[in-house]
């Protein structure tokens, strides 16, 4: 089994205005050292650019401010250690200057089939489920955790 994570948030501006330029400056290091750190499997991309906020969010379909992070990860702790001891670590902490604050979760995980690539609607239905449930074996965040089936 592998594990797919998804986080979205909503940009406090336009992907091209100067208050989230420092954030958008920083996707292709940070994409680049996610995929060179140990664990990772795929992440979701664009055809062009260095991340996926050209892909729209089922819902979001009209919002270029909603973006998207969708990857696959060996185990919980590859991807924990990415998210927090990497140079990943100084952005999330800061996410708060680039992102509206949401009163829902918005970050999922869950675990797939090895080989498996979820696609945006799977993710949207794994962190709709969370938002309903809670944290569960089915979709849960990176503070409750559930072991591979």
């Amino acid at each position: 089994m592998h594990l797919a994570q998804l986080n979205v948030g909503r940009l406090v501006d336009d992907p091209d205005s100067p208050t989230v330029a420092e954030f958008m400056n920083a996707l292709l290091p940070i994409n680049l050292l996610g995929e060179l750190s140990p664990g990772f499997v795929w992440r979701l991309k664009d055809e062009v650019g260095p991340g996926a906020v050209g892909q729209r969010f089922p819902g979001h379909e009209d919002d270029d401010r909603f973006i998207v992070n969708l990857t696959v990860w060996t185990d919980v702790e590859s991807l924990r250690h990415f998210t927090t001891r990497s140079g990943h670590a100084m952005y999330l902490r800061r996410r708060l200057e680039w992102f509206e604050k949401s009163a829902e979760p918005t970050t999922v995980l869950w675990w797939v089939d090895e080989g498996h690539v979820p696609d945006l609607h799977e993710a949207a239905d794994r962190l709709a489920h969370l938002r309903r449930q809670g944290a569960n074996p089915l979709a849960f965040d990176t503070k409750t955790t559930f072991p591979a089936p």
